[in-house]
């Protein structure tokens, strides 16, 4: 029997949080069936941890996966994520010397540093794994303000840190083709193209298939929500956060209320309802033709399902030409068309690419209202789409691809 080749998985993300749900448990289960076994070390919220972790637990455990969670650091800025760098590297030590490793997979930038130490103690290869440009994310959702000597000070050191990743890493994984493009334009790398592998945030295929949602359960879910099948739903999935434009789609909304008159507007979200009702309301908007509620992962398909169309607008930031939204591929998955700005990712090319909704310049919806009002998009090719591009088996044959080419 050949012994499994061992892997530590490092994030900075929770399990228990949906993207650790939906962007990292589905590729190691797969991989592990691939003959690698993993740990993982990530940073849990409490809450969620409290209320999650039997469940995530279950689920890793079925697997073969080994999980060492860690509760993460909220507060104070900086001084936290120096705290929570530093049982980081202590328990991935300890780790290492209890396992000895093949291979680190670090997520995104707080994970490489863990990384970046290992490889200089243990000299054991490790993947850079992106997620977007860390640093410039946090400087174009105002959170780092470079007026501000420490941010500035912090900035500079992972702008600095980035290069090293690039340079000291076995292999990159960008979720962009964007991103690769313009990371070959920077000065100081000292690598060639094929370093960088551009694997999207993928999705289960299995799990979002509208092929596999009943008319009952739907007709339980707008039982529950007071929608009836004939209601024209332009929906949202996941939280707002920094990035995502509520002004612009509660504007577009507002637009879109004058062609289809019944129309509503479903959140599936875990955000504050009231934040979003308050916000409606600026733009005209009554407080009936807004629906918000949660949903486990398992209920998502179905929430999906109900959408006419999926609708995200994102800040069209420089760092935003890195990132993969992860509801692009869930809605395309469940045969839905979504409506989207440009200049986020590879988001645009992907929509012409398969026909699959609509790409809207943020000052001017008249002409995208129209044709939505008019229809006309074909839910399979839609789906066939998500399948090419986005399925979770294509994302696990990629990141197997990268493993072999360093273990091997």
């Amino acid at each position: 029997m050949i012994a499994k080749k061992s892997v530590l998985y490092i994030s900075y993300d929770g399990m228990t949080d949906p993207l650790g749900q939906s962007q990292v448990i589905p590729y190691l289960i797969a991989l592990s069936e691939k003959g690698f076994a993993f740990t993982i070390l990530s940073f849990e919220k409490k809450a969620r941890y409290t209320e999650r972790k039997d469940q995530i637990k279950a689920i890793l455990d079925s697997a073969g996966i080994r999980w060492e969670p860690l509760i993460y650091t909220k507060s104070p800025p900086v001084l936290s994520t120096m705290y929570d760098y530093f049982r980081m590297n202590r328990r991935a030590s300890g780790l290492h010397k209890s396992i000895n490793y093949n291979l680190i997979h670090c997520r995104s930038y707080i994970s490489a540093l863990a990384g970046l130490l290992l490889k200089r103690k243990y000299n054991l290869p490790f993947i850079f794994d992106m997620r977007g440009f860390w640093a410039n994310e946090r400087v174009d959702g105002q959170l780092w303000n470079l007026k501000n000597p420490v941010f500035k000070s912090v900035y500079q050191f992972f702008k600095k840190k980035e290069i090293e990743f690039i340079n000291k890493s076995a292999a990159i994984i960008s979720l962009t083709k964007a991103a690769k493009d313009e990371i070959l334009k920077w000065k100081n790398l000292q690598i060639e193209p094929d370093k960088i592998t551009v694997i999207p945030c993928c999705v289960d295929t299995m799990l979002f298939d509208p092929g596999k949602v009943t008319a009952d359960q739907q007709q339980v879910v707008r039982q529950k929500l007071n929608i009836s099948k004939e209601t024209f739903i332009l929906g949202y999935l996941g939280s707002i956060g920094t990035w995502y434009m509520l002004d612009e789609m509660l504007q577009f909304f507002s637009l879109l209320k004058k062609q289809i008159a019944g129309a509503k507007f479903l959140f599936v979200t875990e955000d504050n309802p009231e934040s979003i009702i308050e916000k409606a309301h600026q733009f005209g908007i009554n407080a009936d033709d807004i629906i918000i509620t949660k949903a486990e992962r398992k209920e998502v398909p179905i929430m999906i399902s109900l959408f006419n169309y999926g609708i995200f607008f994102i800040k069209p930031a420089y760092s935003k030409i890195a990132s993969s939204p992860t509801k692009q591929g869930e809605i395309m998955s469940m045969g839905v068309p979504v409506v989207c700005n440009s200049g986020v990712g590879d988001s645009d090319h992907i929509v012409g690419m398969y026909n699959s909704g609509f790409v809207v310049p943020i000052d001017d919806h008249d002409y995208v209202i129209n044709e939505i009002s008019a229809g006309g998009f074909d839910k399979q090719l839609i789906r066939n789409g998500a399948i090419d591009y986005f399925s979770l088996d294509k994302g696990a044959h990629e990141y197997l691809k990268v493993y072999n080419s360093i273990l091997e």
